[in-house]
């Protein structure tokens, strides 16, 4: 971000955090953004960088050897990363995501042996709730796990599973009681390693090309029931509360990829010249810029405030959260595809990284819950704490 944008007064540790981010992005994973993108391959490389900053999973607390850092802190990484590339926002993004509710609801046991792996960079964590007739309708899943002795054996697909294949452990959800509905959900750690466990291609998507999306397989997959995360049945509520948490994370993805496009958009109006002067210098065009960075600033307080009720476990989370991914989200979307337009012909080339910017943005909209979904939860939590008198 430019700095004379920069307008919401942070502590100065989440401050001088931007600072190392930035340096690293900027030194690390900027020059290898347009690569990563064109080759569509998982940035080992971006991943061992951040592992070595200790930025790949800042969320994980101090006890189980992580940094401990804020929810604040955690979006402002993901931010100033996405700002650079936004492919590899998404490892500490989904790390983030794969154990909130180990997090909230794990063990003691289990959030000291594999929250301690990820903090030691042994091995990523993904997330899979979302099946192939089962995706916005979460709680419409068909992935079991039948009790066993002392195991589980987990049956099912998982669809839409960001670094499946690449991350060595999975929270899955999956019914352990068919009769029951949502309540009948339960959550499980699911390691690569496991007998059974298998993936599917690559999913050729529009953007985000670093991050692999696979289909993830169990087949007849046992797993100790110690593997659970909190109590049986209770997968599903752990499953939002996870959302509530981490669907701001994405909001802070999506900002990161407009605050890229204003800051390349900047420089380029003020240097690129027509009619015998700057193209700034035309009224369209500033107050185009005008209105990017001003919905852009908007989007980061929206953020920063669901990031500080994240923080505080506040009851209004669920609104915020959900208010600041689809705004943030939205403005993504608007910004790079204006960004695109300012740059003409040069926005609609990969030798420029506007479209780039566009392409990745597209999908804040949808993945870990629509926006039109959002915008449900949003009324329906609205409808709730307001009811009719």
């Amino acid at each position: 971000m430019n700095p004379s944008f920069d307008t919401f007064v942070l502590p100065e540790e989440h401050q001088l955090l931007r600072k190392t981010v930035r340096e690293v992005a900027a030194d690390k994973i900027a020059p290898r953004a347009a690569e990563i993108d064109e080759r569509a391959e998982f940035p080992w490389d971006v991943y061992d960088a951040l592992v070595a900053a200790d930025l790949h999973a800042v969320h994980v607390p101090e006890q189980y050897g992580g940094i401990g850092a804020d929810a604040i802190a955690s979006a402002i990484v993901i931010e100033e990363i996405a700002r650079a590339c936004c492919s590899s926002s998404l490892i500490p993004a989904v790390n983030k995501l794969g154990t909130m509710g180990l997090i909230l609801a794990g063990s003691e046991e289990l959030k000291q042996h594999y929250l301690g792996k990820l903090a030691r960079g042994e091995g990523m964590f993904s997330y899979c709730l979302s099946e192939p007739e089962a995706g916005s309708d979460a709680a419409n899943m068909k992935t079991r796990a039948v009790r066993d002795g002392d195991s589980f054996v987990l049956n099912g697909t998982k669809r839409w599973i960001t670094h499946a294949g690449e991350s060595d452990f999975y929270t899955v959800m999956a019914v352990t009681d068919p009769d029951a509905g949502s309540r009948g959900i339960s959550a499980f750690i699911v390691e690569k390693a496991d007998a059974g466990v298998s993936f599917g291609a690559a999913e050729k998507k529009m953007g985000i090309k670093g991050s692999p999306t696979r289909e993830v397989y169990l087949d007849n997959v046992r797993i100790p029931a110690d593997r659970m995360i909190g109590e049986e049945g209770s997968g599903f509520k752990t499953a939002l509360r996870t959302l509530d948490h981490t669907r701001l994370t994405i909001g802070a993805q999506a900002l990161g990829v407009a605050q890229g496009a204003v800051d390349y958009c900047l420089g380029y109006v003020q240097e690129r010249k027509q009619f015998g002067k700057p193209i700034s210098e035309f009224q369209g065009v500033s107050f185009m810029l005008a209105d990017m960075a001003m919905k852009t600033e908007a989007a980061r307080a929206l953020i920063y405030t669901a990031a500080s009720m994240s923080e505080r476990m506040e009851p209004e989370l669920t609104f915020m959260s959900a208010a600041a991914k689809c705004f943030a989200s939205d403005v993504a979307m608007e910004v790079t595809t204006n960004g695109v337009q300012l740059l003409g012909g040069y926005g609609y080339t990969r030798d420029y990284p506007l479209e780039r910017m566009m392409r990745d943005a597209k999908i804040t909209q949808i993945y870990e819950g629509t926006n039109q979904i959002q915008r449900l939860v949003m009324w329906r939590n609205l409808a709730k704490n307001h009811p009719v008198r």
